[in-house]
């Protein structure tokens, strides 16, 4: 009997375990974020700048990625990353950019973006990470991207 109720204890316990966050760590440009239970590995892009990951069941992905600056400022940076969001369809319905990061938001159908963005250490490379999701999963996903957006960092600073 005690062994019934140890391993269905057990049992009861493992989902907990495996529902934990991981780390993905870019070595190449010096930041962290985390990787939210259920999202597995897709693939990592060839020249070490970040790494895609996708939510099983679900039209879920999440994109990390670094880059040198192309433009004269972070702030022009996040404009221009905007841009390229608008040009893939979505609808920017909000932003906050700092100096130092920027967050921004959109919709296109039933389809929406979050998308972080980070100054490096170096001050002249960002990291950005983009979360992707059906309008249906949304309220699931509020504290999700808000954990995501906490927990991301530049290293080595």
């Amino acid at each position: 009997m005690r062994l019934a109720i140890v391993s269905f204890i057990a049992a009861l316990a493992f989902p907990a375990l495996a529902q934990e966050w991981g780390d993905y760590v870019n070595s190449r440009f010096g930041y962290v974020g985390m990787v939210p239970p259920g999202f597995f590995l897709v693939s990592e892009s060839d020249n070490g700048d970040g790494a895609i990951f996708d939510h099983a069941g679900t039209v879920q992905s999440l994109a990390f990625w670094g880059a040198h600056m192309m433009e004269e400022s972070f702030e022009a940076e996040v404009e221009a990353s905007m841009g390229y969001t608008e040009g893939d369809g979505f609808n920017i319905s909000f932003s906050t950019v700092t100096p130092e990061w920027a967050t921004f938001s959109g919709v296109s159908g039933q389809q929406q973006i979050i998308n972080r963005m980070i100054l490096l250490c170096d001050r002249a490379s960002y990291a950005s990470f983009s979360l992707k999701f059906s309008s249906r999963e949304a309220v699931d996903i509020k504290d999700i991207a808000q954990r995501l957006a906490q927990a991301f960092r530049p290293t080595d600073c």
